[in-house]
């Protein structure tokens, strides 16, 4: 598989997915949608190449209201580009108190606990917590990749779990075989010390970084695997899940084609 990265200044694991093969024979278009790690640190020229060179015109945010706060408004709200902001995270409905701020969704004790049990089902439990709990995020999201006029950016913090969830979510709609979506999630692994690296030196970060082995954050591919054989097992696939969510077949459609055209 040939990994369209894009390479900038403020950001270490920004790719686009176009090109990769669907099913049938055809491929994602390129130009519109990329995936990312935090865009805190986008330079002006960075900002420049999104929006002129590479067309984007629409950002998910799939980062919590409480990392929204502790990191600050990014360089890209300065610009005319169109924002969305959906968290994944179910105790995260609405905005951040002071009291809030000082605990991340991932810092609870129970979220720990979890953590330590090196369960290899936990990621994959984790991702499908997304689904379970913020519903109405992930079909948001996937509705502005359906929509935009030109490219999207999908990203959280690393560019790896909410965002992987997400754009792995649109890939089987556009019908990408499950072995193309498996190793697009997995290409972070190839960048994955220099992006700890760069979110260790963030405050909100870096408590939940400091210490832990590079391999509890490598992705797995056995993780994807079985995020796309429960949705194929319980829904028929992404599309039955979206209908399930209440959109129409004419809508799911439109994401497909706004894919792979």
């Amino acid at each position: 598989m040939s990994i369209g990265w894009v390479d900038l200044d403020g950001v270490v694991n920004m790719r686009d997915v176009g090109g990769l093969p669907t099913a049938d024979g055809r491929t994602v278009r390129t130009g519109r949608l990329l995936r990312s790690d935090n865009l805190q640190d986008l330079t002006e020229r960075d900002v420049k190449r999104l929006v002129e060179d590479l067309g984007v015109t629409d950002i998910v945010d799939l980062r919590s209201n409480v990392e929204f706060h502790a990191e600050g408004p990014g360089p890209l709200t300065l610009t005319p580009l169109t924002h969305h902001r959906h968290s994944l995270f179910r105790d995260d409905e609405t905005e951040v108190t002071v009291e809030d701020a000082l605990v991340l969704p991932w810092q609870t004790e129970a979220a720990r606990e979890r953590l330590k049990s090196h369960d290899d089902d936990y990621w994959a439990s984790h991702y499908l917590g997304y689904l379970a709990d913020r519903p109405d995020s992930v079909a948001a999201a996937l509705h502005v990749i359906a929509t935009a006029p030109g490219a999207t950016v999908v990203h959280c913090a690393a560019g790896k779990d909410r965002t992987g969830t997400v754009v792995g979510m649109a890939l089987a709609v556009a019908g990408v075989p499950a072995e193309e979506i498996v190793a697009d999630y997995v290409a972070t692994a190839e960048r994955i010390e220099r992006i700890v690296e760069r979110l260790i030196s963030r405050p909100a970060y870096a408590d939940n970084l400091r210490g832990r082995p590079i391999e509890d954050h490598l992705p797995k591919p056995e993780t994807m695997a079985r995020i796309l054989e429960v949705l194929e097992e319980r829904y028929g696939g992404a599309p039955g899940w979206l209908v399930q969510q209440g959109w129409s077949e004419e809508q799911v459609a439109a994401l497909r084609t706004s894919l792979v055209g």
